[in-house]
Formats: C-alpha cells, sequence, structure tokens
C-alpha cells in the first residue's frame, strides 16, 4: 500500500456531537423507544461468572509452561477481559442498580482480573466522554496531540500503540483540567486491587498474575479485540464520527459494538442495545458500520489513510434538548 500524506491535525468541525440530535429525531418517530431505559440486574451474574471463569483459569494454569498460559490468555483471558470492561461500562452508565454505590461496588467487582485498577477512574472520564464527544480538555477518548503526532499512520507506530494502549491512556488524564481524578471511591478500587493481586500471587503464583497482565494487555490491545476502539471513532468512512459493529464477538462482548445506539441512549442496558436498531432501522442502517473487527484490526494496522489524527474534534459545547423538559424520564441521566 503506498505511504499516504502524513495527517498533522484531527478533524475540526464547529458543529455540535451527533447522537442527541439523533436521539431526539427518534423519540418524535418512535416514541416507544422510552421503553427501552431501564436497569438489568441480572448483569450481576454476569459479573460473578466472568470473575470465576478467571479465577478458575489461575487456578488451571498456576503450574502450566508459559507457551500454555500464553495461549489460554490470548483465547480465553482476552475474551473474559474484554467482556468485563464491558460490564465497568454497564456499571459506569448506572445500567445494572439503582444506588450509584451499588454500581460502583459492583465495577470493582469486576475490574478484580483486569489487575489494575480502573473501574471508578472510568466512570469519571467516560461520562465526560458521553457529554462532551469531541472536546479535546474534557474527552478522554481522543488521543494528546503528541500522542497521535507519533503515532501517526505508520504499522510499527500503530502496533506499539495498541499494544500498550492502556499506558498512552494514562498519559491523557493531565490534559483533562475539569476532571477531579481523586476520591474515597478511587482508593476503594485501588485497595481490592491491591488485596486481590496479593491474594493470586499468594495462593496460585506468579503463572497466574502473568496469565491475567497477558490477558488484560490481549484484551485492550494487539489482539482482534483491540480493534474495538478504532470502530468506536476513528474515521474510518468520511467524517461519520461514530460507528457501531455488527458482527459474531457482540454475542460474547455484551453487545458493545451497538456504539452508535449506545450514545444515542446510554442509558439502555446491553441486552436491549440490539433493538434500538431493530426499532429504528432508517436511522442505523443508513449509517456505516463494521461487521468485523479483525478485519478492520488489520486494516488499521497496514492503511496509512488511517492514523490517530482520524478524529473528530470540536470546540462547541452546546447541547441539543432531547425531548420536552415534561417529560424527563428520558433525559438519559447516564450522560449528566
Amino acid at each position: 500500500m503506498k505511504n499516504r500524506e502524513v495527517k498533522t491535525d484531527f478533524v475540526n468541525v464547529t458543529c455540535c456531537e451527533p447522537h442527541r440530535i439523533r436521539t431526539k429525531e427518534i423519540l418524535k418517530q418512535v416514541p416507544e423507544m422510552r421503553k427501552l431505559i431501564g436497569k438489568n440486574p441480572y448483569t450481576f451474574f454476569a459479573i460473578i461468572g466472568l470473575v470465576s471463569v478467571q479465577i478458575v483459569m489461575c487456578v488451571l494454569l498456576s503450574s502450566q509452561p508459559w507457551w500454555l498460559i500464553l495461549l489460554a490468555a490470548y483465547t480465553i483471558g482476552a475474551f473474559a477481559d474484554h467482556a468485563l470492561f464491558v460490564m465497568i461500562h454497564e456499571c459506569a452508565h448506572r445500567l445494572i442498580f439503582k444506588k450509584p454505590s451499588a454500581n460502583r461496588l459492583a465495577g470493582i467487582l469486576a475490574n478484580m482480573p483486569v489487575i489494575f485498577p480502573s473501574s471508578v477512574a472510568f466512570e469519571t472520564y467516560h461520562i465526560k466522554h458521553h457529554s462532551f464527544q469531541g472536546i479535546h480538555e474534557l474527552d478522554g477518548d481522543l488521543p494528546n496531540y503528541w500522542e497521535a503526532k507519533l503515532i501517526n499512520n505508520f504499522f510499527i507506530g500503530k502496533m506499539i500503540w495498541l499494544l500498550f494502549y492502556p499506558f498512552f491512556q494514562l498519559f491523557r488524564f493531565p490534559r483533562l483540567k475539569e476532571i477531579k481524578p481523586f476520591n474515597k471511591w478511587v482508593v476503594l478500587n485501588w485497595a481490592v486491587q491491591i488485596l486481590f493481586v496479593a491474594a493470586v500471587v499468594y495462593f496460585f503464583g506468579g503463572r497466574a498474575l502473568g496469565f491475567l497482565m497477558l490477558s488484560f494487555f490481549f484484551s485492550v490491545g494487539l489482539h482482534p479485540l483491540g480493534a474495538r476502539w478504532i470502530q468506536e471513532h476513528y474515521l474510518t468512512n468520511g467524517e461519520q464520527e461514530t460507528y457501531s459493529y455488527y458482527g459474531p464477538f457482540n454475542k460474547v462482548a455484551f453487545n458493545v459494538g451497538y456504539h452508535n445506539e449506545h450514545h444515542d441512549f446510554p442509558s439502555v442496558p446491553w441486552n436491549r442495545l440490539p433493538q434500538i436498531r431493530k426499532d429504528a432501522p432508517s436511522f442505523y442502517n443508513s449509517l456505516s458500520y463494521h461487521t468485523s473487527w479483525t478485519k478492520l484490526f488489520f486494516r488499521f494496522l497496514f492503511d496509512t489513510e488511517i492514523s490517530l489524527f482520524s478524529r473528530v474534534v470540536r470546540t462547541n459545547r452546546g447541547k441539543v434538548l432531547l425531548a420536552d423538559e415534561s417529560k424527563p424520564d428520558i433525559d438519559l441521566v447516564a450522560t449528566k
């Protein structure tokens, strides 16, 4: 593939983000969409199951050779950890229990096999991403300028970026000036993680910890699952800034691929996201979408037209009303 001109900036737009506008239009045409908003307490059992799977894997692999640990992390652990990230995401939007504290505790539980304490911080930064999509000083999903310039559209750079994606995310926090990164919940998150990691090492040994570490890095990085981060907001077809994924991995990723649907209705739990597209097909089938994370993974690595600058940024913080203020039930509180 021929090298293309190296990009030097993000795509700057003056319009507000598209999701509130589309939500308003959908609710006009399909008012029964409100019925999908709510909680799914049964998601908590999925968290228990996934945490149990990773602990059982630690037991089974505690004395196995490293090649088998590596294989297990890539084929099993990565999918379990990725699903746990989706569970943390559900907790961040308060889609399991009514009480915010119960959701945070569930998120901390889901965080345990993921090694690094992140569930509480994720809630803080992710909700800002929804409220201020594309605002560089508030949207932690956007790369830093130096990050995008360093990696840009180079194959080796993209591989390194995917491999160490969590660390690149850490360097984004200092620029998000309006966000308070520290509170008592963060302390609890760290304390639980330290105790869990210590228990894994004490009872199952270093190989078990190695399995969890490898599972974590594969689940968010150099793996077809890592294409999820590209799928969601990288410009792969014109200047459409959010994309959904309708492929088989949704079955093991709790429908996290339904990203346009999620941004339009962030208070709808994972199990009802496909129904949004089904009830409003004209809004979603007309958008570009992906059907293969694996294909997108390799396209991102080799296509020089896609770089870390392939993102939309804006300075417009304006909000669009979702509906009549007399109907607060549709004020998608998870984005407030």
